[in-house]
């Protein structure tokens, strides 16, 4: 069983990373609906690292924009949300629920530098789900670096147990303002079958 070609296209084939968004919002149903979708996610031994912050209310864009670089302010101000996508770095407290066989809460503990990675790679995982669902549920996605890491974990994570890994806009992208798909590398330069 596989998907149409429509979705293909709306999902991948089709799909542009926006840099201008059109003044819409978005629901509290929506981005739930968003969760609801992208935690299906595989991920590590079900860790499900990855924590997601909403910044969508002018209040708290104000809050994000001072750690923003210059050229992505304007991005922020115009989508409709942007989501901060973290890492728990003490997700494997939730390890006896979400995988009850073994005790991953006590491995993931007592290893913390394979802790430290399966957050970071996880949260990877997750945020870039995220891109998919996003997409499949209609909305536009902007991902982006060029951001104040430490500035943004101090003003919206204060206690340190999350960690900003990196960012995506949310909403209506601006087609008119897209420019030709830049080139992609071709199966031979990118892939090898052994």
């Amino acid at each position: 069983m596989r998907i149409n070609q429509e979705s293909m296209d709306i999902i991948f084939d089709e799909a542009r990373t926006h840099t201008y968004f059109e003044k819409t919002e978005i629901s509290d149903e929506l981005l739930m609906r968003l969760y609801d979708t992208l935690k299906m996610a595989p991920t590590l031994a079900n860790c499900q690292a990855g924590r997601f912050v909403f910044v969508r209310s002018p209040e708290a864009k104000e809050r994000l924009l001072p750690h923003m670089d210059e050229s992505n302010k304007r991005k922020v101000k115009e989508a409709a949300a942007t989501v901060i996508i973290a890492e728990d770095t003490m997700f494997y407290e939730n390890m006896n629920r979400l995988y009850p066989r073994g005790n991953y809460e006590k491995y993931f503990r007592e290893n913390e530098s394979f802790s430290k990675t399966t957050a970071y790679q996880n949260s990877c995982l997750q945020g870039a789900y995220l891109i998919i669902a996003a997409r499949a549920l209609g909305l536009d996605c902007g991902p982006m670096g060029g951001f104040n890491k430490k500035g943004v974990d101090d003003e919206f994570f204060k206690d340190g147990r999350w960690k900003s890994n990196f960012l995506c806009n949310l909403g209506a992208g601006n087609k008119s303002k897209l420019h030709p798909r830049d080139e992609r590398l071709d199966f031979k330069e990118a892939c090898r079958i052994l």
